[in-house]
């Protein structure tokens, strides 16, 4: 089993930069394929970006493509979410997943482990 902590949201004004990490504990974190999804108010939660066990290959959804890039550490059990010229619509709950296969997916119910989320918030 796999904890995961999310920190580093916030509040930030349109154009801004945040870095989400997300730290893991318990079993060895380089097995896992690990992704970010997020939640704004009143929508599905959807995938943002994800990046496969060895860090070489990495997924982003449209709307996040040129703004955003994921990292991973996997000596520090870390994943790391680099978010770039944000907007308002980018204004959101952001969950790290953990996912045995070594496949990005973008379907909430392939991952098994979760953190708690952290709040992103864009004012215009």
């Amino acid at each position: 089993q796999v904890q995961l902590v999310e920190s580093g949201g916030g509040l930030v004004q349109a154009g801004g930069s945040l870095r989400l990490s997300c730290a893991a504990s318990g079993r060895a974190f380089s097995t896992y394929t690990m992704a970010w999804f997020r939640q704004a108010p009143g929508e599905e939660r959807e995938i943002v970006s994800g990046i496969r066990k060895s860090g070489v290959s990495t997924y982003f959804a449209d709307s996040v493509k040129g703004r955003f890039s994921i990292s991973r550490d996997n000596v520090g059990n870390t994943v790391y979410l680099q978010m770039n010229s944000l907007k308002p619509e980018d204004t959101a709950v952001y969950y790290c997943a953990a996912r045995y296969w070594d496949v990005v997916s973008s379907k909430q119910s392939d991952y098994v482990y979760w953190g708690q989320g952290t709040q992103v918030t864009v004012s215009s």
